[in-house]
């Protein structure tokens, strides 16, 4: 603000010592033409140094008209007019519904599990074929025995033939390779 005001009167300060610094006999007309210049040089100076001085005025103006925040006052309820907590909800489940809860009920007991990968022991077999002792269950015992014998792994049938004739099952060691095992009764 004050150093461009500052810079125009130290300038105007050089060069009217550098017009003292002439000799005496200048004319009037030159001294005329140096004084207007320096008269020029301080009116835009001080036209500057209005100019700053009012926009920083409009500045602070405008800072100062700007709205405060407005913070809404708080309100804090008395105990009496806090409002009512709900009743606490029990959030477990009904217990289930059995024989002693409803005697009026018949509770049948549940069937027994069968395990579908438990093959029948009295289908496994042994034969003598060309390719020497085959392990397998034969098919129409499976068939007789085994209630999901249709289910059985189709690459796991087998045709094996023998002195007696041909013989078709299901290889045992790739049944237990797909999860099946002898049931042990």
């Amino acid at each position: 603000m004050y150093r461009k005001f500052i810079a125009t009167i130290a300038a105007l300060s050089v060069a009217i010592t550098a017009f003292g610094a002439r000799p005496a006999a200048a004319d009037e007309k030159e001294v005329l033409r140096t004084l207007a210049a320096i008269a020029g040089v301080a009116i835009v100076g001080k036209m500057i140094y209005d100019n700053n001085k009012e926009r920083k005025e409009r500045e602070t103006v405008t800072r100062r008209r700007a709205a405060p925040v407005y913070e809404a006052p708080r309100y804090y309820p008395t105990v009496s007019e806090r409002p009512r907590q709900r009743p606490y909800i029990d959030p477990r489940p009904e217990p289930r519904r059995t024989a002693r809860t409803y005697p009026e009920r018949e509770v049948r007991p549940l069937p027994e599990r069968v395990d579908r990968k438990l093959l029948p022991q009295q289908c496994f077999r042994s034969y003598e074929g060309k390719e020497g002792k085959v392990m397998m269950f034969g098919e129409p015992c499976l068939e007789q025995n085994y209630s999901y014998a249709d289910r059985l792994p189709s690459y796991c049938a087998k045709r094996v033939s023998t002195t007696e004739g041909a013989r078709y099952g299901y290889d045992a060691r790739c049944l237990r390779d797909s999860g099946y095992s002898l049931a042990r009764r």
